[in-house]
């Protein structure tokens, strides 16, 4: 089963994604040549993305708190709930910063494990897909903030096509290692499933 935040990964924000390419197509048109007005929608599919998938990863952070508050023992007050529910909430990097591996690391580590290391045991692609996130957030960063002086930009102030996709294949196949990662962890930890 897949948690509320996948299931909303795999739908809503996925038709949202496909939205955005269908105005680069409509836009730039399918065959080759330079295409000016693409460069901006490109950037705009980047910031679009990491947006998508940092709601995401909130999502399922809340999700997973929200398990562990759930599963107080009944003979404690019911509210014992919000403040284990603040330990694992407040302060949290998703919510005033990008999905960088950094913040996530920091966020999910919450839990009682090493999430980055969780996910390259689970699959070793994920130290790859680690790096690419990475690469998302500072060219997020850099059209967000108009500053592409970072080495990391090239020189350039547009990303390309083929770059968006390569970081939304990334973020899917990430979304599908955190929900059954953590799911995995939860599990281990509380004795039940939790989605």
């Amino acid at each position: 089963m897949l948690s509320r935040a996948l299931n909303w990964w795999k739908t809503d924000a996925q038709i949202t994604l496909d939205n955005m390419r269908a105005v680069h197509a409509l836009v730039g048109g399918r065959g080759p040549g330079r295409r000016y007005a693409t460069g901006q929608i490109n950037n705009a599919y980047v910031v679009l993305l990491s947006s998508q998938f940092q709601k995401f990863c909130r999502d399922l952070h809340s999700q997973a708190a929200d398990h562990i508050a759930s599963m107080i023992p009944a003979t404690l007050p019911w509210s014992f709930r919000p403040v284990v529910m603040a330990r694992f909430t407040d302060g949290r990097k998703l919510d005033r910063g990008n999905a960088t591996p950094g913040n996530l690391g920091i966020d999910f580590d919450r839990f009682g494990f090493d999430f980055w290391q969780a996910l390259e045991i689970a699959d070793p692609r994920n130290l790859e897909r680690n790096k690419k996130l990475e690469q998302l957030n500072v060219w997020r960063n850099a059209i967000g903030h108009h500053d592409f002086s970072k080495a990391e930009c090239g020189g350039r102030v547009a990303v390309r096509l083929y770059e968006v996709t390569d970081w939304r294949r990334t973020c899917d196949a990430l979304a599908g290692q955190f929900d059954t990662v953590l799911c995995g962890h939860l599990k281990s930890l509380t004795g039940a499933i939790p989605w």
